[in-house]
């Protein structure tokens, strides 16, 4: 579904751009009951069975989009109960970010096999043959599978010749490489919070929406309207995002039209990134002090390292992210601004929230959620001047794209460190994270830089992301290939560590 105009895409978008329409109108916040009867209008449902429930949906989705956390089910609760506490210009996000939506959820079966009725009841009946439980029977001429008997093999689906066996799984559990997917009582999908890295690969991969993510975007814009220096700071992936008339430049001048009062890449917070664990791999891995490091630059990848694999707490770089070099870099320059981090990630929302970070970065907003303020505003990219952004380097644009991490460190050691033999190895999406993890855990990546990707692709397949992702990927090679410079100048390198 990922770059689909699907329905579902269009109903975040009427959310976020309700929310940021109620924002800039400066109208009494409680308004927000009109949007479900707008998003829904007239008698007749359009997404679901029943109007009531598809609004009763829409109220949870507006208040998730407001930085608050779902209503209960058995208690009466207002959509507007708390929401002055959300009315303000500074809001950082409470966990649990990622949220079921119970009346959204499907309650989609998991992990089940069952027979379709392609069934050709044929005389061979391989199914029943290879079920090692007996667990298959034929039924008025048809095979069935007894599920109290079943243990989920598969043997029966890759044996049939007809290919008359459903493996019936839950998207959104599919999706999750920690599996932090449980289900509740009515057999709805739950989130174990002590297992979710808050990657958002669950969010993406529902096909009801019944998992969303809380959002700043009312606080965001409360907080210009408040005459505050509001500065933007946005990811290299941000590249295509907005449609192909929305160029680079044209981007910048439309932050700066929604209020922003200067707009800066964070690649160069790559750009710094990346000079500091090419120094750290030369001088803590090549020299023999550490076995291999691990990249920081994604937390659901640092997050998974640190709770399931926490003696390699010390193997993960302490260098400052990209979003939190770029943001103390605009601080440093203006100290009474504020900062938010525009991106494609959903879990930089939660990494913003670390006591650590909270002093510089003060929102974080992804691109779908800033395309709902661009349409609020009626921002149209084709009549939009270019503006000249702040210049990068390529190395550090690059860092979009899975790999690109691991690339840009690899330029710079040879570059400043000529000669230094270079071990990369990558993983994209959590499951093949664990098994990069398990693998160095046993010795079997000793000397190599580990560049790992919460999300398959890189940022750009991002939870917050808007273009498909082979075209994200091109959209950023070639923005990266477009830099007056390709790497960064040693002498113009200032370090920093994050410490928790």
């Amino acid at each position: 579904m990922r770059g689909i105009d699907t329905p579902l895409r269009k109903l975040r978008k009427q959310v976020f751009t309700g929310i940021a329409k109620l924002a800039y109108s400066g109208e009494d916040i409680k308004r927000i009951e009109e949007i479900p009867y707008r998003i829904t209008p007239g008698d007749v449902p359009i997404y679901r069975e029943s109007i009531y429930r598809e609004r009763a949906i829409a109220s949870e989705r507006l208040r998730l989009a407001m930085g608050m956390s779902l209503r209960p089910e058995d208690k009466p609760v207002h959509i507007t109960q708390g929401i002055e506490e959300s009315d303000i210009a500074e809001k950082y996000y409470e966990p649990p970010l990622m949220q079921v939506i119970p009346s959204a959820c499907n309650a989609c079966e998991h992990n089940v096999y069952e027979v379709s009725d392609q069934c050709k009841g044929c005389v061979a009946h391989p199914c029943m043959e290879v079920c090692p439980k007996g667990a298959i029977s034929m039924v008025d001429g048809r095979s069935h599978i007894d599920q109290s008997k079943c243990i989920k093999c598969g043997k029966c689906k890759q044996h049939c010749p007809y290919d008359a066996i459903a493996w019936k799984r839950r998207p959104c559990a599919d999706a999750c490489g920690v599996n932090a997917i449980v289900s509740d009582d009515l057999g709805r999908a739950k989130i174990d919070n002590d297992k979710c890295v808050s990657c958002g690969m669950c969010m993406v991969s529902c096909p009801f929406g019944a998992i969303a993510d809380k959002s700043q975007i009312f606080q965001l814009i409360r907080a210009m309207q408040t005459g505050k220096k509001v500065i933007a700071e946005i990811a290299p992936a941000f590249a295509g995002q907005f449609g192909d008339a929305a160029t680079p430049g044209r981007v910048k001048a439309a932050l700066l039209d929604l209020g922003f009062a200067d707009v800066y890449e964070v690649a160069l917070g790559a750009d710094m990134g990346a000079m500091a664990e090419a120094k750290h791999y030369v001088e803590k891995v090549v020299s023999g002090e550490l076995p291999f490091l691990l990249t920081s630059c994604c937390p659901s990848w640092s997050v998974l390292a640190k709770k399931y694999f926490p003696e390699m707490i010390s193997n993960i770089s302490n260098e400052l992210t990209p979003m939190v070099a770029t943001a103390r870099t605009i601080k440093e320059k203006h100290p009474d601004a504020l900062v938010v981090f525009i991106g494609p990630c959903a879990s930089k929302k939660l990494e913003a929230s670390r006591t650590s970070v909270r002093s510089d970065v003060d929102f974080v907003i992804t691109f779908e959620e800033l395309n709902g303020m661009f349409a609020a505003k009626e921002i149209d990219f084709d009549i939009m001047p270019e503006d000249e952004m702040e210049d990068a380097t390529g190395a550090g644009r690059g860092y979009g794209v899975a790999g690109g991490v691991a690339a840009a460190i690899e330029k710079c050691i040879q570059e400043y460190y000529p000669g230094t033999e270079v071990k990369i190895e990558h993983a994209e999406g959590l499951a093949d994270c664990k098994k990069m993890l398990m693998l160095a855990k046993a010795g079997k990546k000793n000397g190599c830089l580990i560049e790992g990707m919460g999300c398959p692709g890189g940022c750009v397949a991002g939870a917050g992301t808007i273009l498909q992702v082979p075209k994200a990927a091109a959209e950023v090679r070639k923005y990266s290939a477009s830099a007056k410079q390709q790497i960064p100048e040693e002498e113009n390198w200032q370090g920093g560590s994050e410490h928790e």
